[in-house]
């Protein structure tokens, strides 16, 4: 009995003697939580839309009747993250996030909630600023750190709000940087990235990568799919989103660069066809006249391996990282020229070619379109002579976003689409019961999709 005694008051000991370690320790994340959470939001983005079979019947019923009352739409919200960046009420989030968003809500950590207006952004780049109106409050805001300057391994927070559960901290570690990945719809890559261990979930997206001086290094975007890994998330460097800020706070877009050539990925039998010298990187097949590309010196025939020493592997990815600068950005290209490496300094040009007046494109038939710059010359590898308009988003599973519109036909009547004027003027045209014909070129080949309206 006196033995389990002591036993029992050694035990008591033990654990009172444990209960004061480290008493007066205070977790740096700790810190970091308590002032960054405030400025940290959730973002409710309601969509409505339809289910019809026929991609044209929205259109149609639009055309004839005005719009589809919303109690006959299907209501969905998108969940996500953002941050207030700006005591004036703007703040940073994902484009995925609020796409096609017709209503925004955030929601801040004391349970305010505020309605927010679509300032603008850009999906390629899948950045968006937001703007509530703080009504004379204090808004808490986050500063920007450097991600430039970030090393692997050291700490990496994660705030936002995974799956709907408000205000989530996870903790990791700067996994690695400078990754490249494909976006979810295949539409292009990810460049660049921060990858971070810190869990990161559904509803993360456009939350705040936080050092552990409380900065924002990144924000929040993509993750491998649980199936495949564990742990392995991403995040868009906050020097990436501050090229573009004051552009889309000014203009409601991003202004991006291009480089002036016409490339394809180098695969083994480009490599024996044309006796390259590396296994790896982008052929250029040609260089755009007095472009960026022709004035550094890259000529017909060089295999760029690197920009900014990331390598390239394909010509979706050499176009991606181009379009994370902006006009007027000085990068180093490293390329092989008939075996021999040469690094070449790039002053990135302007995308858009023009500072005209713009004219807004009218819908048609679920299809959303816009003059081509530039930047999408260089992304879907549109030459020179191709000219029409570009669909940049599309309602239906025919016409696909990239596709070059430049001719339709009107019950037997054919209009050649140039540009923005072109489209608009040839859209009034057509009547009920007419039949429609979009010729279109994507890729390399041209098509027709037809259908009666």
């Amino acid at each position: 009995m006196k033995k389990f005694s002591t036993i029992l008051i050694l035990a008591f000991f033990s654990l009172m003697i444990f209960s004061y370690v480290n008493p007066d320790y205070v977790s740096p994340v700790t810190k970091v939580v308590e002032e960054a959470a405030p400025a940290v939001v959730k973002v409710e983005a309601t969509v409505y839309s339809t289910s019809y079979i026929d991609p044209f019947i929205e259109d149609f019923f639009k055309r004839w009747f005005g719009d589809i009352p919303k109690q006959y739409q299907q209501k969905g919200t998108s969940l996500g993250s953002g941050f207030i960046f700006d005591k004036e009420g703007y703040i940073l989030t994902n484009f995925h996030v609020v796409d096609g968003a017709e209503e925004i809500k955030v929601s801040l950590l004391d349970g305010t909630e505020y309605k927010a207006e679509y300032i603008g952004g850009d999906k390629e780049l899948d950045i968006a600023v937001l703007k509530i109106d703080p009504k004379g409050s204090d808004l808490p805001v986050l500063e920007f750190g450097d991600s430039d300057k970030i090393k692997i391994g050291e700490w990496a927070i994660a705030i936002g709000n995974p799956l709907g559960f408000q205000h989530t901290v996870t903790l990791g570690v700067v996994s690695a940087v400078g990754r490249k990945i494909p976006k979810p719809d295949n539409s292009g890559y990810y460049t660049n990235l921060i990858q971070t261990d810190a869990a990161i979930n559904p509803g993360n997206s456009g939350g705040p990568l936080l050092d552990i001086h409380g900065q924002v290094i990144g924000i929040n975007t993509a993750i491998i799919a649980p199936s495949e890994a564990m742990n392995i998330g991403f995040a868009i460097p906050i020097n990436t989103a501050k090229r573009f800020i004051d552009s889309i706070i000014k203009t409601g877009k991003v202004e991006k660069a291009y480089l002036g050539v016409y490339m394809q990925t180098v695969t083994d039998d480009l490599k024996k066809a044309l006796g390259l010298k590396v296994s790896k990187g982008v052929y250029i097949a040609q260089v755009v006249k007095n472009s960026p590309a022709e004035k550094a010196g890259l000529k017909e025939g060089d295999v760029i391996l690197e920009v900014e020493n990331m390598s390239v592997s394909s010509a979706g990815e050499l176009a991606s990282i181009i379009h994370n600068y902006t006009p007027g950005s000085k990068i180093k290209i490293k390329i092989d020229r008939k075996g021999k490496e040469i690094e070449i300094e790039v002053i990135l040009g302007r995308a858009e070619e023009s500072f005209e007046e713009e004219v807004e494109a009218q819908e048609f038939a679920g299809i959303i379109v816009k003059d081509i710059d530039n930047a999408d010359r260089e992304k879907y590898q549109i030459p020179e002579e191709v000219n029409g308009v570009i669909v940049v988003k599309s309602k239906n599973g025919f016409i696909k976003e990239g596709y070059v519109i430049y001719k339709m036909a009107i019950s037997g009547k054919t209009y050649k689409i140039e540009n923005i004027n072109d489209w608009n003027n040839t859209i009034k045209n057509v009547k009920k019961g007419d039949y429609v014909a979009f010729f279109y070129y994507y890729k390399g080949a041209t098509g027709i999709f037809s259908f009666g309206y």
